[in-house]
């Protein structure tokens, strides 16, 4: 037989194949010898088809298939055939089928495998990435890779059909000020000076609206050092849109139209839009934090008028100083004292709240609680005044502090309890705009202020006569059942503003025109409003996917101290390569 050739694909076969003869390749999932025939399940990017190896129809075949182990990847020539109907597989779509074989050839033998693909979730992270290539072959791995083709491919039909040019941006850019740490490369032909690998492609989509593109988008690599965590990495994809002329609402609704094409392509089904809009101010109050999951309640309540007559020194200590008294309800649920426990050393370990109080009750409602003899006896029904629903088979939990930390920390203590309860198990997608945030916050450590989102973003207006924590952005991110996907702004076209901005952020003069002078000059030729949106893709599809990490969606991804263990990378570099470039290795002490 001809090495190599292929008619038809393994996942094809079907009742028009019936009697024909085809020519398969693919990879062996398994092999089982009956001893008067020997069954192999050849693999390929489609399917499985189950091959029949006679020894009177071929001797030679047959000694061939006997050598045959899984993984091995093989040619074969044959005839489909029905099944026997009590051998019919109803798993596999080609369950009604096999193929008659005539003819085989071993393309490539293939050693032990470091471990069985169907024990693979069983398996150590760092090895599979070490196969990465052989974790892929599995079906659960090969869909994810191939949902993510139909997501991207969606996108790019939606923008398309909305006149958008999809433009390539620069990989080697200039170091700026963005928030993350840039990855540096070194320059051969200019010693001493820096390529820095794009954070995102910020301020080349921004040049592209003042070169006439108006409407551009790209599925853009960007790169940053920083801590990796289950959804993060250093280097990851986001789709960039770009429009000029257009305020936030045109940008928002372009995304929820790419979103709704998505839906349409994966789930043959439509989202609700428009996609409901709330202010930073409105989501924080209620969920301590600028992307909740709201598939589930448990809101944040204010409980400090309830204690401000309180005997109990902490809590008065903190409403003296204008802090506040927050709280959540966990419905249905009375914790037991390990639980409880390790709610509390949660909250003051890991989220450095100054304690946790919780207060469960009797059925007649009398509270039960550390602190019970510093409440009155109809607490139940003051607590009711708050949250009406309130039940003596709930329970609540209580954080005092100053209103921001103790909201941030109630909310990330209300995820905890969620996914300890499983209430986010369901299969709804809740989204929402989060908009009207903060133009800049407050950096305790360099104690400065920063830009909330990038140094670009337009502030609302009227922000001249404003104190810089009262300033808001023309902001909007869009979230998804407790994950951030993406975030954009209505962006600064003039120079006047940009150069302010940049001074309210303490950039120097020198600074800014030798970082953003390009930038800074461009505003002086005609440059257009506009605005846009970055999405993160990777974070999208594990999303969709429902996912634990990141690196599932991507297809050669690092661990999360940043190497890969396939290629071994990060690595060294020799001597030579080093001098060439002017660089000399100092160790840390």
């Amino acid at each position: 037989m001809q090495l190599f050739k292929r008619s038809a694909y393994c996942g094809q076969i079907n009742e028009s194949f019936l009697g024909k003869e085809v020519f398969l390749c693919g990879w062996v999932n398994k092999r089982r010898d009956h001893g008067n025939l020997i069954f192999i399940d050849l693999r390929d990017r489609t399917g499985i088809m189950q091959l029949v190896i006679n020894p009177q129809i071929n001797k030679i075949v047959t000694e061939n298939a006997k050598s045959i182990r899984a993984e091995f990847v093989i040619s074969v020539r044959g005839e489909v055939i029905k099944r026997a109907a009590d051998s019919v597989n109803e798993k596999i779509e080609t369950g009604n089928f096999e193929l008659k074989v005539l003819d085989l050839s071993i393309i490539n033998p293939s050693k032990a495998l470091p471990y069985q693909l169907e024990e693979a979730d069983n398996v150590d992270d760092g090895l599979r990435l070490k196969y990465r290539y052989i974790d892929l072959r599995r079906k659960k791995m090969h869909n994810i890779i191939k949902l993510r083709h139909k997501i991207i491919f969606a996108i790019r039909e939606y923008l398309n059909k909305n006149d958008f040019y999809e433009i390539e941006t620069p990989i080697l850019s200039k170091s700026t000020p963005e928030g993350a740490r840039d990855f540096l490369v070194p320059s051969r032909l200019q010693p001493g000076t820096f390529y820095a690998l794009p954070q995102s492609p910020q301020i080349y989509k921004q040049l592209l609206m003042a070169s006439g593109m108006e409407k551009y988008f790209q599925l853009a690599r960007c790169f940053r050092d920083e801590d990796l965590r289950s959804n993060r990495q250093p280097e990851f994809t986001q789709l960039d849109i770009e429009m000029s002329f257009v305020n936030q609402s045109d940008v928002q609704e372009m995304c929820e139209g790419v979103l709704n094409a998505i839906w349409e392509k994966i789930f043959s089904a439509t989202l609700k839009l428009p996609i409901p809009k709330y202010t930073y101010q409105q989501i924080f109050k209620r969920f301590g934090t600028d992307k909740p999951d709201m598939r589930f309640d448990m809101e944040i309540k204010d409980f400090t008028k309830t204690f401000e007559h309180t005997e109990l020194k902490f809590l008065k200590s903190v409403i003296d100083k204008d802090g506040k008294v927050g709280g959540i309800c966990v419905k249905n649920k009375k914790f037991g004292k390990a639980e409880l426990n390790s709610f509390i050393d949660f909250a003051t370990t890991k989220l450095g709240a100054k304690g946790l109080l919780f207060i469960q009750f009797k059925e007649d409602g009398t509270p039960l609680s550390p602190i019970s003899k510093f409440l009155p006896t109809d607490f139940l029904k003051q607590a009711r005044e708050i949250i009406s629903d309130i039940m003596p088979a709930d329970t609540l939990f209580l954080i005092a502090d100053n209103y921001y930390d103790a909201w941030l920390a109630l909310g990330k203590l209300r995820v905890l309890i969620a996914d300890k309860l499983n209430l986010s198990s369901n299969n709804d997608f809740k989204f929402l705009w989060i908009t009207d945030f903060p133009l800049l916050e407050w950096d305790k450590d360099e104690k400065r202020w920063g830009a909330k989102h990038h140094p670009f973003t337009s502030p609302q207006k009227g922000w001249e006569n404003l104190k810089p924590e009262q300033i808001k952005a023309k902001s909007y991110d869009i979230v998804c059942n407790g994950e951030e996907l993406g975030g954009g702004s209505i962006r600064i076209h003039d120079i006047k503003t940009q150069t302010k901005m940049f001074e309210l952020l303490g950039i120097s003069k020198n600074e800014i025109i030798d970082k953003f002078g390009f930038l800074l000059e461009a505003q002086e030729f005609g440059f257009p409003p506009h605005g846009g949106i970055a999405l993160g893709l990777d974070r999208l599809i594990m999303m969709i996917l429902k996912t634990d990490s990141i690196r599932d969606v991507i297809a050669f991804p690092k661990t999360q101290s940043g190497n890969c263990p396939m290629m071994q990378t990060p690595s060294r570099v020799d001597a030579g390569q080093l001098q060439e470039l002017g660089i000399k290795i100092i160790s840390k002490k």
